[in-house]
Protein backbone atom coordinates (compact mmCIF):
# COMPACT_ATOMS: atom_id res chain seq x y z
CA UNK A 1 0.00 0.00 0.00
CA UNK A 2 1.23 3.76 -0.99
CA UNK A 3 -0.38 5.41 1.69
CA UNK A 4 0.04 8.55 0.05
CA UNK A 5 -2.76 10.79 0.85
CA UNK A 6 -4.13 12.04 -2.40
CA UNK A 7 -7.09 14.54 -1.41
CA UNK A 8 -9.45 16.03 0.83
CA UNK A 9 -12.73 16.49 -0.79
CA UNK A 10 -15.24 19.01 0.38
CA UNK A 11 -18.57 19.52 -0.97
CA UNK A 12 -19.43 23.47 -1.77
CA UNK A 13 -23.21 25.06 -2.50
CA UNK A 14 -21.91 27.37 -5.59
CA UNK A 15 -18.96 26.31 -7.58
CA UNK A 16 -17.71 29.28 -9.17
CA UNK A 17 -17.47 31.51 -5.84
CA UNK A 18 -16.07 28.68 -4.39
CA UNK A 19 -13.38 28.22 -7.64
CA UNK A 20 -12.84 31.83 -7.52
CA UNK A 21 -12.14 31.79 -3.97
CA UNK A 22 -9.21 29.26 -3.91
CA UNK A 23 -7.78 30.76 -7.48
CA UNK A 24 -8.04 34.40 -6.15
CA UNK A 25 -6.79 33.57 -2.57
CA UNK A 26 -4.62 30.53 -2.03
CA UNK A 27 -3.14 30.60 -5.87
CA UNK A 28 -4.54 27.23 -6.85
CA UNK A 29 -5.44 26.21 -10.09
CA UNK A 30 -7.17 23.50 -11.76
CA UNK A 31 -5.56 20.31 -11.81
CA UNK A 32 -8.85 18.37 -13.64
CA UNK A 33 -12.29 18.80 -13.95
CA UNK A 34 -15.12 15.68 -13.98
CA UNK A 35 -18.84 16.95 -15.09
CA UNK A 36 -21.66 14.36 -14.48
CA UNK A 37 -24.73 14.25 -14.23
CA UNK A 38 -25.69 16.65 -11.96
CA UNK A 39 -22.36 16.91 -10.36
CA UNK A 40 -19.09 18.60 -10.82
CA UNK A 41 -15.65 17.51 -9.46
CA UNK A 42 -12.95 20.08 -9.46
CA UNK A 43 -9.15 19.12 -8.22
CA UNK A 44 -6.71 22.07 -7.43
CA UNK A 45 -4.02 22.73 -5.87
CA UNK A 46 -0.62 24.71 -5.87
CA UNK A 47 1.00 25.51 -9.92
CA UNK A 48 4.40 23.64 -8.74
CA UNK A 49 2.79 21.20 -6.03
CA UNK A 50 4.98 18.33 -5.43
CA UNK A 51 3.97 14.62 -6.46
CA UNK A 52 3.53 13.38 -3.15
CA UNK A 53 1.43 16.54 -2.12
CA UNK A 54 -2.05 16.38 -1.77
CA UNK A 55 -5.05 18.17 -4.02
CA UNK A 56 -8.46 19.94 -3.27
CA UNK A 57 -11.65 18.18 -4.49
CA UNK A 58 -14.61 20.36 -4.76
CA UNK A 59 -17.10 19.03 -5.16
CA UNK A 60 -20.58 20.65 -6.42
CA UNK A 61 -24.11 18.74 -6.56
CA UNK A 62 -26.55 20.78 -8.31
CA UNK A 63 -29.55 22.42 -6.42
CA UNK A 64 -27.73 21.38 -2.58
CA UNK A 65 -26.54 23.57 0.29
CA UNK A 66 -24.22 21.44 2.24
CA UNK A 67 -23.74 21.61 5.81
CA UNK A 68 -20.88 21.91 7.78
CA UNK A 69 -21.20 19.35 10.99
CA UNK A 70 -18.42 19.33 13.73
CA UNK A 71 -16.56 15.92 12.92
CA UNK A 72 -14.29 17.74 10.81
CA UNK A 73 -12.26 20.49 11.90
CA UNK A 74 -9.99 21.72 9.06
CA UNK A 75 -7.59 21.88 6.19
CA UNK A 76 -4.65 23.38 7.49
CA UNK A 77 -2.63 25.50 4.42
CA UNK A 78 1.50 26.38 4.35
CA UNK A 79 2.92 29.52 4.15
CA UNK A 80 7.02 29.95 4.87
CA UNK A 81 8.22 30.05 8.60
CA UNK A 82 8.01 34.13 9.97
CA UNK A 83 5.92 35.25 7.21
CA UNK A 84 2.46 34.56 8.52
CA UNK A 85 1.24 37.59 10.02
CA UNK A 86 2.27 39.16 6.20
CA UNK A 87 0.19 36.27 4.20
CA UNK A 88 -2.98 36.82 6.77
CA UNK A 89 -2.74 40.30 6.59
CA UNK A 90 -2.46 39.78 2.43
CA UNK A 91 -5.79 37.42 2.78
CA UNK A 92 -7.46 40.34 4.58
CA UNK A 93 -6.45 42.86 2.16
CA UNK A 94 -8.08 40.66 -0.45
CA UNK A 95 -10.78 40.74 0.73
CA UNK A 96 -10.91 37.71 2.95
CA UNK A 97 -12.76 37.76 6.41
CA UNK A 98 -11.10 38.30 9.77
CA UNK A 99 -11.75 35.27 11.52
CA UNK A 100 -8.77 34.02 14.02
CA UNK A 101 -5.61 35.73 13.48
CA UNK A 102 -2.44 35.03 14.32
CA UNK A 103 -2.71 37.19 17.45
CA UNK A 104 -5.53 35.66 18.97
CA UNK A 105 -3.42 32.12 18.15
CA UNK A 106 -0.05 32.98 19.80
CA UNK A 107 1.68 34.36 16.58
CA UNK A 108 2.02 30.31 15.57
CA UNK A 109 -0.77 30.15 13.50
CA UNK A 110 -4.18 31.36 12.14
CA UNK A 111 -7.86 30.56 10.65
CA UNK A 112 -10.20 31.56 7.71
CA UNK A 113 -12.98 30.62 6.43
CA UNK A 114 -14.06 29.49 2.75
CA UNK A 115 -17.30 30.50 1.14
CA UNK A 116 -18.94 27.52 2.83
CA UNK A 117 -17.63 28.06 5.94
CA UNK A 118 -15.32 25.28 5.77
CA UNK A 119 -12.21 26.23 8.00
CA UNK A 120 -9.15 26.70 6.84
CA UNK A 121 -5.73 27.20 9.41
CA UNK A 122 -2.69 28.86 8.23
CA UNK A 123 0.36 26.96 9.71
CA UNK A 124 4.00 27.99 9.20
CA UNK A 125 6.24 25.58 7.54
CA UNK A 126 10.39 25.42 5.87
CA UNK A 127 9.73 26.91 2.37
CA UNK A 128 10.94 23.20 0.97
CA UNK A 129 8.45 21.89 2.77
CA UNK A 130 5.60 21.88 0.24
CA UNK A 131 4.61 24.55 -2.28
CA UNK A 132 2.79 27.57 -0.56
CA UNK A 133 -0.77 27.69 0.48
CA UNK A 134 -0.05 23.40 0.22
CA UNK A 135 -2.22 21.09 2.13
CA UNK A 136 -0.22 20.52 5.19
CA UNK A 137 -2.91 18.41 7.08
CA UNK A 138 -6.89 17.60 7.31
CA UNK A 139 -8.31 17.61 10.99
CA UNK A 140 -10.88 15.65 12.00
CA UNK A 141 -12.28 14.92 15.43
CA UNK A 142 -12.82 11.44 17.09
CA UNK A 143 -14.72 9.98 20.21
CA UNK A 144 -11.70 7.80 21.45
CA UNK A 145 -8.11 8.56 20.83
CA UNK A 146 -6.90 4.85 21.22
CA UNK A 147 -9.09 3.80 18.76
CA UNK A 148 -8.49 6.25 16.21
CA UNK A 149 -4.50 5.75 16.45
CA UNK A 150 -5.30 2.20 16.20
CA UNK A 151 -7.60 2.50 12.96
CA UNK A 152 -4.26 4.42 11.07
CA UNK A 153 -1.70 2.98 12.01
CA UNK A 154 -3.07 -1.23 12.08
CA UNK A 155 -5.18 -0.18 9.36
CA UNK A 156 -3.21 2.00 7.25
CA UNK A 157 -0.05 1.66 8.32
CA UNK A 158 0.55 5.19 9.62
CA UNK A 159 3.36 6.25 12.24
CA UNK A 160 2.41 8.71 14.79
CA UNK A 161 4.70 11.41 14.09
CA UNK A 162 3.61 14.40 16.20
CA UNK A 163 1.13 14.99 19.85
CA UNK A 164 -0.09 17.68 21.84
CA UNK A 165 -1.71 16.94 24.69
CA UNK A 166 -3.40 19.67 26.69
CA UNK A 167 -5.80 20.21 29.39
CA UNK A 168 -9.15 19.47 27.82
CA UNK A 169 -8.27 17.77 24.47
CA UNK A 170 -5.15 16.15 22.49
CA UNK A 171 -4.12 16.30 18.68
CA UNK A 172 -2.50 13.51 17.37
CA UNK A 173 -0.57 13.67 13.42
CA UNK A 174 -0.14 10.41 11.65
CA UNK A 175 1.06 10.20 7.96
CA UNK A 176 2.73 7.24 5.97
CA UNK A 177 5.99 5.28 7.04
CA UNK A 178 8.63 7.29 4.85
CA UNK A 179 6.25 10.63 3.67
CA UNK A 180 7.51 12.92 1.77
CA UNK A 181 7.67 16.28 3.57
CA UNK A 182 5.38 17.74 1.25
CA UNK A 183 2.90 14.70 1.73
CA UNK A 184 -0.22 15.85 4.19
CA UNK A 185 -0.95 14.36 7.03
CA UNK A 186 -3.95 13.77 9.14
CA UNK A 187 -4.40 15.31 12.40
CA UNK A 188 -6.98 13.59 15.54
CA UNK A 189 -8.44 15.83 17.56
CA UNK A 190 -9.40 14.13 20.60
CA UNK A 191 -11.97 16.15 23.45
CA UNK A 192 -11.52 14.61 27.04
CA UNK A 193 -15.52 15.64 27.42
CA UNK A 194 -16.54 13.03 26.04
CA UNK A 195 -18.83 14.76 23.22
CA UNK A 196 -20.15 13.48 19.82
CA UNK A 197 -19.95 14.83 16.73
CA UNK A 198 -22.24 15.67 13.70
CA UNK A 199 -20.90 14.45 10.29
CA UNK A 200 -22.85 17.00 8.22
CA UNK A 201 -22.40 16.55 4.20
CA UNK A 202 -20.09 19.54 3.68
CA UNK A 203 -17.02 17.60 4.05
CA UNK A 204 -16.81 14.59 1.98
CA UNK A 205 -13.91 12.19 2.44
CA UNK A 206 -9.91 11.89 2.35
CA UNK A 207 -8.70 9.69 -0.17
CA UNK A 208 -5.24 7.62 0.51
CA UNK A 209 -3.60 6.77 -3.09
CA UNK A 210 -2.92 2.31 -3.02
CA UNK A 211 -0.72 0.63 -5.09
CA UNK A 212 -3.14 -2.40 -5.99
CA UNK A 213 -6.67 -1.14 -5.43
CA UNK A 214 -8.20 -5.14 -5.18
CA UNK A 215 -5.42 -5.70 -2.77
CA UNK A 216 -4.95 -3.24 -0.63
CA UNK A 217 -8.73 -3.57 -0.04
CA UNK A 218 -8.77 -7.04 0.81
CA UNK A 219 -5.49 -6.22 3.33
CA UNK A 220 -7.76 -3.36 4.88
CA UNK A 221 -10.70 -6.35 5.43
CA UNK A 222 -8.19 -8.78 6.68
CA UNK A 223 -7.28 -6.08 9.39
CA UNK A 224 -10.97 -5.30 10.22
CA UNK A 225 -11.42 -2.22 8.16
CA UNK A 226 -15.29 -1.85 7.84
CA UNK A 227 -16.39 -3.16 3.93
CA UNK A 228 -18.76 0.39 3.08
CA UNK A 229 -18.20 0.69 -0.80
CA UNK A 230 -15.79 -2.13 -2.04
CA UNK A 231 -14.26 -1.79 -5.54
CA UNK A 232 -16.70 -4.03 -7.36
CA UNK A 233 -19.73 -1.32 -6.46
CA UNK A 234 -17.34 1.11 -8.12
CA UNK A 235 -16.93 -0.72 -11.25
CA UNK A 236 -12.89 -1.62 -10.13
CA UNK A 237 -12.25 1.64 -9.99
CA UNK A 238 -12.57 3.00 -6.36
CA UNK A 239 -13.95 1.91 -3.55
CA UNK A 240 -14.42 3.32 0.23
CA UNK A 241 -13.91 2.34 3.94
CA UNK A 242 -14.82 3.99 7.10
CA UNK A 243 -12.90 4.58 10.08
CA UNK A 244 -14.30 4.44 13.81
CA UNK A 245 -16.31 7.57 13.79
CA UNK A 246 -17.45 7.40 9.94
CA UNK A 247 -15.26 9.66 8.54
CA UNK A 248 -15.22 8.02 4.88
CA UNK A 249 -11.89 7.17 3.67
CA UNK A 250 -11.91 6.47 -0.25
CA UNK A 251 -9.18 4.11 -1.71
CA UNK A 252 -7.79 4.74 -5.17
CA UNK A 253 -4.74 4.29 -7.63
CA UNK A 254 -3.33 7.17 -9.45
CA UNK A 255 -1.26 7.46 -12.32
CA UNK A 256 0.18 10.93 -12.18
CA UNK A 257 1.36 10.86 -15.81
CA UNK A 258 -2.18 10.36 -16.85
CA UNK A 259 -3.85 12.85 -19.00
CA UNK A 260 -6.57 12.98 -16.21
CA UNK A 261 -6.66 12.25 -12.86
CA UNK A 262 -10.19 10.27 -12.67
CA UNK A 263 -10.08 6.90 -12.83
CA UNK A 264 -13.37 7.05 -14.78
Amino acid sequence: MDGTLDHTMIRVSDLEESLDWYQTHLEYEEKDRFEGDGFTIVYLGPEDMHDEGAMLEITHNEGEEPEVGDAWGHIAVRVPDGELEDYYQQLLDEGVDDYRDPESCGGDYAFVKDPDGHEIEIVQRDPDEGALWSIDHTMIRVEDADEALGFWTRKFEYNEVGRWEADTFANYFVEPRDAAPEAMSVELTYNYDGRSYDMGDAWGHLCVRVDDLQEDWEALLEREAPDYRDPESNDNMYAFTTDQDGHEIELIERDLEADSLFPF
